[in-house]
């Protein structure tokens, strides 16, 4: 098992998916996806799991102020959220080509 864990320092959720691998004693590699965002390898292995637009937090002021409510094109969205870390739902947990968005336990039970 290979985790890997995308997130944001001070988002909750991203602090506990570490408490839930820490406490399984599951090793993982934690990301800070504002200092390093994921590669387009990494954003495309992730979008073909869940859907692109679903990793984009559309509560966010920045999704407002880009218009990508207005946007469908999927490889500018693409390369908007590439250029923009701060528009990334977290935590984003992969397990190879596995992956969830959020706090999901019981997802990643299936992953043991």
């Amino acid at each position: 098992m290979n985790i890997q864990i995308f997130g944001k320092s001070k988002c909750f959720d991203t602090k506990k998916a570490e408490r839930y691998f820490k406490e399984r004693g599951i090793k993982f590699q934690r990301i800070d996806i504002l200092d390093k965002s994921l590669s387009k390898g990494e954003l495309n292995s992730v979008a073909a799991a869940l859907g692109l637009n679903s990793l984009f937090d559309m509560a966010s002021p920045l999704y407002k102020d880009l218009n990508l409510d207005r946007i469908g094109g999927h490889e500018l969205r693409a390369e908007i959220l590439l250029d923009h870390p701060k528009l990334f739902k977290t935590p984003i947990v992969r397990n190879g080509k596995q992956a969830t968005i959020g706090y999901c336990p019981e997802v990643w039970k299936t992953w043991v």
